[in-house]
């Protein structure tokens, strides 16, 4: 059976296509069929195609949104026609790979008319939520039957660029340019699809004081109205970060880009805590300030107090540049030093009489923060720490769930944003848990991160979000990898959590 039949209307479609099949294992797996132009001449075609593992049609569509223009690719979400709709949980996927591929690539509904629109009509479909339109892919999409599809248009025409103008003509030529180039990662999709199981980690996502520190910027935007000033990322997550910024939020990487506003900006300062002297600045310049430092980030500040206090030398396991780890330093200048690896425990200052107190940095790997904390005691004997509880729990919990999971999958997707931490130590964690190998761990934002490389004769794939990810991110790429083929989803859950943090009086009902 064929991995993947592509559907064209036009002939110059068609060859523009398998001109980019070139290899001679994606032209024998691959079949592209021309079914004529328009619904009527679709759907007889549908009915006559062979079986395939995958169907997906391509070819060109005109714009109904604005912001598109000739040469830009659609993958479709949705396929529309009347009242009907076909989902394409896929899409993101494609999307991805399509941008990776160097094309512009967009998501959206694809609208399947029975004629050529224009002007008016136009218009009518784009006020219904329509981004494109096309008079094939909805026949297509009916007789796809269950069978992953895709509908991937090159936009030729748009709203102020007619069909038959003589500038949308020489467009067709790059949009063709641009088919040969779909061809390639169409077959990649196709070679991705089939059937496989999901295993997710539990706990995942969000934990108690990354909640509490969203909950405190939306509770004080209600409160206070926007803008509200927030010191970094509130946490380390590309969405979140939008997201509030949508509602009201501004991040400033320095207090300096606070504006003087009367009776002082509302200002938030981030999950990660801060040092005293940005504490300091606050107050001289009478911010508002509202502290969402995680609690368990506040006990590890003042451990540090605690040990500088009685004169101890204060080594801190964690990463440079990372924002805890500059708070926690920050409490005591002159008696602490940063271990961010077992060399450089051994370039640490003596310890000159004094003792030694070791702490982590809460978001680290619990097995790779025990070798850099064996090296501090055998470099100062005596040295006491870290305490078992300084990697916080959620850390703790997301890393032997990962494990869990990582035992039985040939792929483990964390995902998470590249900034963060405990994303990263997740992604090492499962790196280093595989039964027989180690299994390959990606870290990705979002299911436009996966290649479908990775995906390719993974039929049991791990899957984990890091303590600042919405859980939502997770529920999008299971519905993506739904969308190439029957899914089997089991959780791997190795305890629960219950933890509450109270939030702030600024901001407190």
């Amino acid at each position: 059976m064929t991995d993947l039949i592509v559907c064209t209307a036009l002939g110059m479609e068609a060859r523009a296509v398998a001109r980019g099949l070139r290899p001679a294992r994606e032209r024998s797996r691959v079949r592209v069929v021309r079914v004529g132009m328009g619904p009527d001449r679709a759907a007889r075609a549908a009915a006559l195609l062979p079986p395939a593992g995958a169907l997906a049609v391509t070819g060109f569509a005109g714009a109904l949104d604005d912001g598109l223009r000739p040469g830009d690719v659609l993958v479709a979400t949705e396929v529309r026609s009347g009242d009907r709709v076909w989902p394409c949980p896929s899409a993101p996927l494609l999307a991805g790979e399509l941008a990776r591929a160097g094309l512009r690539a967009v998501t959206g509904p694809l609208v399947t008319s029975p004629r050529v629109v224009s002007g008016r009509d136009r218009r009518a479909l784009a006020l219904e939520g329509g981004i494109a339109v096309d008079m094939e892919s909805a026949p297509l999409a009916a007789a796809a039957r269950g069978r992953p599809f895709a509908a991937v248009r090159v936009i030729v025409d748009t709203p102020t660029a007619p069909l038959l103008s003589l500038a949308t003509t020489g467009g067709a030529v790059a949009a063709c340019r641009t088919l040969t180039r779909i061809g390639p990662v169409l077959a990649r999709w196709a070679a991705a699809t089939g059937p496989r199981r999901v295993l997710l980690a539990s706990p995942r996502s969000f934990c108690a004081g990354v909640d509490r520190a969203i909950e405190i910027v939306e509770r004080a935007l209600v409160r206070f109205g926007p803008p509200v000033y927030v010191r970094k990322q509130i946490v380390h997550n590309a969405h979140v970060v939008r997201d509030l910024e949508r509602r009201g939020a501004v991040f400033v990487d320095d207090l300096a880009e606070v504006p003087e506003l009367p009776g002082g900006a509302v200002t938030v300062f981030s999950a990660h805590g801060v040092s005293p002297a940005v504490r300091e600045e606050a107050g001289r310049r009478g911010l508002r300030v509202v502290d969402a430092t995680c609690p368990l980030v506040a006990k590890v500040h003042a451990e540090a107090r605690r040990f500088a206090a009685r004169g101890d030398l204060v080594v801190l396991i964690g990463h440079a540049g990372h924002e805890e780890v500059e708070g926690v330093l920050g409490e005591v200048p002159g008696a602490g030093v940063l271990a961010e690896d077992e060399a450089a425990v051994e370039a640490l200052p003596a310890a000159e009489g004094r003792g030694v107190a070791c702490l982590t940095q809460t978001t680290l790997a619990a097995d790779e923060a025990e070798e850099v904390a064996a090296a501090v005691r055998r470099r100062f004997p005596g040295a006491e720490g870290p305490r078992g509880d300084d990697i916080c729990y959620a850390t703790t919990n997301r890393q032997r769930a990962v494990r869990a999971v990582a035992a039985e999958a040939g792929l483990v997707l964390v995902v998470g944003s590249a900034n963060s931490s405990n994303a990263r130590r997740l992604t090492e964690v499962a790196a280093r848990s595989g039964r027989d190998g180690a299994p390959l761990a990606r870290l990705v934002d979002g299911p436009g991160d996966i290649a479908l490389e990775w995906l390719r004769g993974a039929r049991t794939v791990g899957l984990t979000a890091s303590a600042s990810t919405p859980a939502a991110l997770v529920d999008a790429v299971v519905a993506a990898l739904g969308g190439l083929g029957p899914l089997e989803v089991e959780e791997r859950r190795v305890t629960e959590e219950n933890v509450e943090f109270t939030l702030p009086k600024e901001v407190r009902p």
